[in-house]
């Protein structure tokens, strides 16, 4: 099922920044960690970043550390991605997902809830 709607992404220069939203406001029960996805043209689908409700515990791709930043006080039924510094190999279609049982925040194929994605381009 999809209760998650991306949005925010679009073209951007290489070191430019964007902010990805999610609207959760759709899904009837609480989850326990949200996280960001992405998949380039030709390659897997991998984690970009995660974070417990709680925010106690994050999760950042060495790719990407530095440069992303998954809010841990979101606004209510939103959450955010933001992203700076980019470079090309920052490409490709972002989701939102949630996983509603806790099976670890690094349990990336526990992730039950998605968006459709958005697509996010660096191009000079």
């Amino acid at each position: 099922q999809e209760q998650l709607v991306e949005s925010g992404g679009g073209l951007v220069q290489p070191g430019g920044s964007l902010r990805l939203s999610c609207d959760a406001s759709k899904l009837t029960q609480n989850y326990y960690s949200r996280a960001w996805f992405r998949q380039a043209p030709g390659k897997e689908r991998e984690a970009v970043s995660a974070i417990t409700t709680t925010g106690l515990n994050t999760y950042y791709a060495d790719s990407v550390k530095g440069r992303f930043t998954i809010p841990k006080d979101d606004a209510k039924n939103t959450m955010y991605l933001q992203m700076n510094s980019q470079t090309t190999r920052d490409t490709g279609v972002y989701y939102c997902a949630v996983q509603t049982w806790g099976a670890g925040l690094l349990a990336f194929d526990a992730y039950d809830n998605w968006g459709q994605g958005t697509q996010v381009t660096v191009s000079s």
